[in-house]
């Protein structure tokens, strides 16, 4: 079994692998690429989004400067927003739901190394997934942590570490990052309706 199959299989591996650093140099030639296009070149962005990750969906758009580590681990759905700065290391799967709007300068990290140093020396890396629900908005500066997931229509607040497991429907935020309240209609500002009051998203 090579070290790429220890990782789709959710086992410890070697991060110090050959084929592992080439495909990481793959990801980055196509990153970079990605990085340096127009706004307006949308069929270009798009090709590339489709070879860099395992799948992406229809009304992708990420800003500059996206980094990830293989991008063959992430999964996009439709419509989802990636602002400026994300990075995603992808040697666990990284699944981000249909409708989400992702911040800036958000991380996504679903690898840990030992703990042990003699371990972590060797290269012992260990892969968990990261699952992002549909409709969550993660605010500014928010990292997540290997093996969380957060439920559909939640909302993190800005410089959240998330170390564990978020509900649906929730604010939460803070580090650790913790529920805060669930999410109701009085948080609605009339914006489907009518003209209404500027949106609270100091979070």
């Amino acid at each position: 079994m090579t070290d790429w199959d220890k990782m789709q299989a959710g086992e410890i591996y070697s991060d110090f692998d050959r084929d592992l650093f080439e495909r990481r140099v793959e990801a980055k030639k196509l990153f970079r690429a990605y990085n340096r296009l127009a706004d307006d070149e949308v069929e270009k962005r798009g090709d590339i989004m489709r070879r860099l990750f395992r799948s992406v969906g229809k009304g992708v758009w990420i800003e500059p400067d996206f980094r990830c580590e293989f991008g063959k681990n992430i999964v996009i759905g439709d419509d989802v927003y990636i602002n400026f700065g994300c990075i995603m290391l992808d040697c666990g799967l990284i699944s981000i739901g249909s409708g989400t709007l992702i911040g800036p300068n958000v991380g996504l990290y679903s690898g840990n190394h030992s703990l042990d140093p003699d371990e972590r020396a060797a290269g012992a890396l260990i892969p968990k997934p990261i699952t992002i629900g549909r409709r969550v908005w993660l605010c500014g500066n928010v990292t997540v942590t290997p093996g969380v997931t957060i439920g559909d229509d939640s909302v993190i607040g800005a410089g959240s570490v998330v170390t564990r497991d978020i509900p649906s429907g929730v604010l939460a935020a803070g580090n650790p990052c913790r529920v805060l309240r669930e999410l109701t209609p009085a948080d609605r500002v009339g914006y489907l309706t009518s003209p209404g009051p500027e949106p609270d998203i100091s979070c």
